[in-house]
């Protein structure tokens, strides 16, 4: 709009200057000029905004150069597509509400043994600043539609064939997303698309076949519980052994150590004790061959 605003000033200063015109409106013949001037230094101004590139257009052909964000001065003849830089999400569900295609959207993979799966998936993606004109000038404006979504749908599908419906459900969904995440980049990268994240959010299976594969996570856990339970029981019956292999140790200790000279002295002690104790009026000393002191009792002079 300024390019053809300077040349109708450009035109309309012209006409002032070779028109004849005498007194006061040749006065003001520069008018024209200056405000083409000022129009075509507007026309060379370009802004582009944060997070986007500006792609450069010259008489139909794009410039192999971007504009990052900030003020430019470029050839006013050329014309500026812009294009954002920043993380996109491309979401795929069965929820209606979710993603760009309003409805039922997820996607349907066979698993390796052929069974159908319903995938909700979220991908995260952006432009490399670099070579977003080479998407311009290939792909156009709407390459998520293009080249974005068909990639997505074709990884899903190629890496769930790999893996059986159980490691999809349950076990590998981390390994699964990483496998689909190499895929898009390997896809996607040499188009100047960046992908940085895959998010596997939603695995909806078949009634009977998710009956099927609860029941078994329910039996694997309570196999695991069972096999805690063992082990814990192990223990506390090798810790129990362990205790009694103890005391038949003090015990045999002990009774190697309860000698006949041991046990005397030990009786004498216990009926001096007992004799000293003033709660004791009747001492009754068992009769026993081995055990029998030899008491001096004292005797009167005659």
């Amino acid at each position: 709009m300024l390019i053809f605003l300077t040349i109708i000033a450009l035109i309309v200063g012209l006409i002032f200057l070779l028109g004849g015109f005498e007194g006061r409106l040749k006065g003001f013949s520069f008018i024209p000029f200056a405000l083409a001037g000022i129009f075509f230094i507007l026309a060379m101004v370009r802004l582009v905004g944060p997070g986007e590139v500006g792609v450069q257009i010259l008489f139909g052909k794009v410039k192999e150069e971007v504009l990052h964000s900030g003020l430019h001065l470029v050839n006013p003849l050329v014309t500026i597509e812009k294009m954002s830089i920043r993380t996109q999400e491309y979401t795929m569900s069965k929820k209606r509400e979710e993603g760009l295609v309003r409805g039922d959207d997820a996607i349907t993979a066979l698993t390796k043994e052929g069974l159908s799966v319903d995938l909700d998936v979220t991908v995260w993606f952006h432009l490399q600043p670099e070579t977003a004109w080479k998407v311009y000038r290939d792909i156009g404006e709407d390459y998520v539609k293009k080249i974005v979504r068909p990639a997505i749908r074709t990884s899903i599908r190629n890496v769930a064939a790999t893996y059986s419906v159980n490691d999809i459900y349950s076990s590998n969904r981390e390994k699964v997303s990483k496998e689909i995440f190499d895929e898009l980049v390997q896809n996607l990268k040499p188009r100047g698309i960046i992908v940085e994240n895959v998010l596997l959010r939603n695995v909806s299976l078949p009634p009977k076949v998710k009956n099927a594969i609860d029941e078994k996570i329910a039996a694997e856990q309570e196999a695991q519980k069972m096999k805690y339970v063992l082990q814990k029981e192990e223990q506390e019956a090798k810790r129990k052994r362990i205790e009694a292999e103890g005391i038949a140790r003090a015990q045999r200790i002990i009774a190697n150590s309860l000698t006949n000279s041991y046990l005397q002295w030990y009786y004498i002690q216990t009926l001096k004790e007992l004799i000293n104790s003033p709660n004791n009026t009747v001492i009754i000393a068992p009769f026993d061959k081995n055990l029998t002191p030899l008491l001096q009792i004292p005797t009167g002079n005659k």
